[in-house]
């Protein structure tokens, strides 16, 4: 289907995300630092990111912002434990295209986004 690049801090999230991504046909890269999805992002085409807000070695809204100065039309989704609207509207006001909780039921509301 497509190549997918997803980052976030979590190791047990990214091998979740890995797996659940890759059950619904897309290949998938998951990295804990955004400059090492950066260059892969630059490495080739990619159909979609999905990023957590925190990574080992930026915050997710200074990822968000480097990947669409390089690609202003790249797809993005943040999955996040984050609940503060504040922020959610400052995401939204970057430019992704959804916000998923990981407090709730994130595959089905991934998987309809996705869809």
């Amino acid at each position: 289907m497509g190549y997918f690049i997803h980052a976030d801090n979590s190791e047990f999230f990214r091998k979740q995300m890995k797996t659940y991504l890759s059950e619904l046909g897309h290949e998938t890269d998951s990295f804990a630092r955004g400059e090492d999805a950066m260059q892969a992002v630059k490495a080739r085409e990619v159909s979609c990111i999905v990023t957590g807000l925190e990574l080992t070695d930026m915050d997710g809204e200074a990822f968000i912002k480097q990947l669409l100065a390089y690609n202003n039309d790249l797809p993005i989704i943040t999955v996040t434990a984050n609940e503060d609207e504040k922020r959610s509207k400052r995401i939204y006001d970057l430019g992704v295209r959804a916000i998923v909780k990981k407090s709730g039921d994130w595959k089905n509301t991934l998987n309809e986004i996705l869809n």
